[in-house]
């Protein structure tokens, strides 16, 4: 395909490859932030080519796979109701629940409808103003602006009946408290080049000097990607902590300033927990006080709904980076695409799901 097919030249990434080989001198471990990344690096076979001073782990950047159970089940009890039409990106409809995913419900007669813009859901309310028309409103920096357009528009043309179910997380805090904790290993991030192109980077400076983290900002092609690790490895070999854009033709320092103003006037900051992770404070958004009447949690009285996650699924610890999918002792058996224990295994964006289709199970199978 024109214009990415020069970011997936075999012979370049070899080269690359190689030329990472001759400068690491020590062991180096990286995370890429976004699960859109994780699949692009899986599918490739870049982390098995790299050579093996570089480990590569997956980190926590897939918004359905965070998004936490209690919001699942808030989704579920929504879209159960007979005067709700729920709209959905198709993503989360196999994302499990505490008992059930959306699509049983919409199985049992719940008028549930994959759209593939907030806007389609404004459409819907506008189209059917008898029934109340909910969106459920998931993911980083990189949906937000988007989503926010739809509860403006809502808002603009007075569509009573539309709200939305909030679950907007967001990365700073979440590369944070993965260096915050104990258990860390993670000595450099790729941060994902779409958030970035929203929010810029600036804010990564801080983290970069307060942890002394080098940050790459890259895309998401087998040679942006293994651009940006050779950034980073670089950075590590000369001792150096930096936020470097090794994704110029899309991303810019102060991000898409338009986009930012039309986050802020929706949303305001606030905790959030994530799913398999917990509680991280100021790391999400929630409608902001002049768009409280669009909340469906808040509307439909779910927002005490809690939920208690498997046992057996170590979500957690993967998308903190301490655990390989394959090694975790569920993994291909009983969590596979058709059981899964978590949003992992199926998010398009989840590293369970890039291992399992990539045929990465023996380690768990043979354990």
């Amino acid at each position: 395909m024109k214009y990415l097919e020069e970011f997936r030249d075999p012979q370049v990434a070899l080269r690359l490859i190689e030329e990472i080989k001759e400068i690491s001198t020590r062991r180096w471990v990286l995370m890429e932030v976004c699960g859109g990344q994780t699949h692009s690096i899986i599918r490739n076979g870049i982390d098995v080519l790299l050579p093996d001073a570089i480990e590569m782990v997956h980190g926590p950047g897939c918004p359905v796979c965070v998004t936490p159970l209690e919001t699942i089940d808030k989704a579920l009890a929504i879209a159960g109701r007979d005067d709700v039409i729920f709209c959905s990106f198709g993503d989360m409809l196999r994302v499990p629940g505490s008992d059930e995913d959306l699509f049983q419900v919409k199985g049992g007669g719940g008028d549930i409808r994959i759209v593939y813009s907030p806007l389609d859901a404004v459409e819907i309310a506008r189209e059917n103003p008898e029934r109340e028309v909910v969106f459920f409103g998931i993911g980083f920096e990189t949906t937000a602006p988007a989503n926010a357009m739809a509860v403006y528009q809502a808002r603009k043309e007075g569509l009573e009946n539309f709200s939305m179910l909030v679950s907007h997380v967001l990365v700073p805090p979440a590369m944070r408290a993965i260096l915050d904790a104990p258990s860390n290993r993670v000595q450099a991030f790729l941060a994902a080049g779409h958030v970035c192109s929203v929010m810029g980077y600036e804010e990564y400076h801080s983290i970069a000097q307060t942890y002394g983290t080098p940050i790459v900002v890259t895309g998401f092609e087998p040679l942006a990607l293994l651009q940006g690790i050779k950034a980073a490895v670089t950075q590590l070999e000369d001792g150096r902590a930096e936020v470097h854009n090794a994704y110029q033709r899309a991303v810019r320092s102060e991000g898409n300033l338009p986009a930012k103003a039309m986050i802020a006037d929706v949303f305001s900051v606030t905790d959030r927990n994530w799913r398999g992770i917990g509680p991280i404070p100021q790391s999400g958004w929630e409608l902001s006080d002049r768009y409280r009447d669009f909340d469906a949690a808040a509307r439909f009285s779910v927002e005490e709904i809690t939920s208690q996650e498997s046992s057996l699924c170590h979500a957690g610890e993967v998308l903190q980076g301490t655990l390989k999918p394959d090694h975790c002792p569920a993994f291909g058996k009983e969590c596979t695409p058709r059981t899964p224990l978590g949003a992992l295994m199926v998010s398009t964006e989840g590293a369970c799901a890039a291992y399992y289709q990539s045929g990465r199970f023996t380690k768990a199978v043979a354990s």
